[in-house]
């Protein structure tokens, strides 16, 4: 006799015990229990689920488009190596889409903080002087400045990023690699400063529009390039650059601070993850790119606040033909040393989220075109030495 035909088959087992399954009901359906709580009393749970399932859907759906413009525009330019002249060109043209689109996005917070800078009675507080602005100008008036903003930052950023990425790379070569490892934090410094240098001298006729524009009432023009002509006619090409030392006063030390703390905060951020960055996914890295810009944005507005005011004042109150030593003096002397920081706080929230969209924007275009993010993550060794170190300091407090 053969097994098979003795021990029951694993359908007669089914068909035996399934019906007599407190569980399980004729139909194969699990019976409702009477302590069960009625569905339609909860149908919050169900539409949440639905909301989440859907921008999954989206989300992915995005993600594969991004990958397929990706795709697209690496096989037309081809691959981008490190430090070629199209990496540079990648670099600035990212530049000029991170400044340029999150410089506009916040001018009626800038709109604010220059009128504030210029007369701290003039509004209490932002909500209060977007009313008035609105009810007096409409919509137009809360964006007053928009246009110079858009043109200025834009140059500025591709500028900025591009001249970086070049510094970086020229004076590490002249420093010698082990030098530059040594001592990246001053390279960060000397090369943010040295792109910032030429990069203020694009923005400086542009931001001399938008500050008057801005701190007139009504503006003194409706166009940024009509805004030039006027300046021009009245004091000839040098009125746009009137105020370029203290912009680079404020925007170099701004700029040092930004790039040197965006390296120095996403490094500590990699050395205390889990894996290395190479190992990371898209959404990840930007989402490091943006902590570390937040973080440095904040760094960034107490740095270079007094200058920011000192800009502000400049612009609207200096006299034709009037000294700029002279013109500072007479400024701090109405305004005093508490008035360098008349508009901080505003400008902590509008340059922090300025930096962080800035990095993040920045980044997602390197990673569209196939290019490592900015910040470097430490090595293994690094990884090893700083682990080695803190069990040390442990050991030491417990003894």
């Amino acid at each position: 006799m053969h097994l098979p035909f003795v021990l029951p088959s694993v359908g007669s087992i089914c068909q035996s015990f399934s019906r007599a399954s407190p569980i399980v009901s004729q139909d194969g359906t699990i019976p409702r229990s009477k302590y069960a709580a009625r569905e339609e009393l909860y149908t919050a749970f169900s539409t949440a689920d639905d909301a989440k399932n859907k921008a999954n859907q989206l989300g992915d759906a995005a993600a594969a488009e991004f990958n397929k413009a990706s795709n697209a525009a690496q096989a037309k330019t081809g691959q981008i190596e490190m430090f070629s002249p199209k990496y540079y060109a990648a670099c600035t043209f990212g530049g000029l889409m991170a400044c340029g689109v999150t410089h506009t996005a916040v001018t009626p917070l800038d709109l604010v903080k220059c009128r504030r800078q210029v007369d701290s009675k003039l509004y209490k507080g932002n909500f209060e002087a977007w009313g008035k602005i609105g009810r007096a100008e409409g919509i137009r008036g809360v964006f007053t400045g928009w246009s110079p903003t858009f043109f200025g930052y834009s140059v500025q950023g591709a500028v900025k990023y591009g001249a970086y990425e070049y510094f970086k790379k020229f004076y590490g070569d002249l420093a010698g690699e082990e030098n530059a490892k040594k001592y990246k934090t001053s390279l960060y410094l000397i090369a943010s400063a040295s792109a910032e240098f030429f990069a203020d001298i694009g923005l400086c006729p542009f931001e001399a529009v938008k500050v008057r524009m801005q701190t007139t009432m009504p503006p003194f023009a409706r166009s940024t390039f009509g805004g030039i002509s006027t300046i021009t006619a009245a004091e000839g090409v040098s009125g746009l650059y009137k105020g370029l030392y203290p912009l680079w006063g404020r925007q170099i030390p701004y700029t040092m601070m930004k790039f040197a703390s965006f390296e120095t905060v996403v490094e500590m951020i990699y050395a205390r993850m889990a894996k290395p960055k190479s190992q990371y996914g898209k959404g990840t890295q930007t989402a490091v790119s943006f902590t570390g810009g937040y973080i440095a944005g904040i760094l960034c507005a107490i740095v270079s606040h007094p200058a920011d005011v000192m800009v502000s004042k400049l612009n609207a109150n200096r006299q034709p033909g009037e000294a700029f030593g002279g013109a500072m003096g007479r400024i701090y002397k109405d305004i005093g040393f508490m008035g360098l920081w008349n508009g901080l706080p505003v400008r902590i929230v509008m340059i922090g989220t300025l930096t962080g969209l800035q990095w993040m924007i920045y980044d997602s275009f390197k990673i569209f075109m196939g290019i490592t993010t900015t910040g470097s993550a430490p090595s293994a060794e690094q990884k090893v030495e700083g682990a080695v170190q803190g069990a040390v300091d442990d050991l030491k407090k417990k003894l």
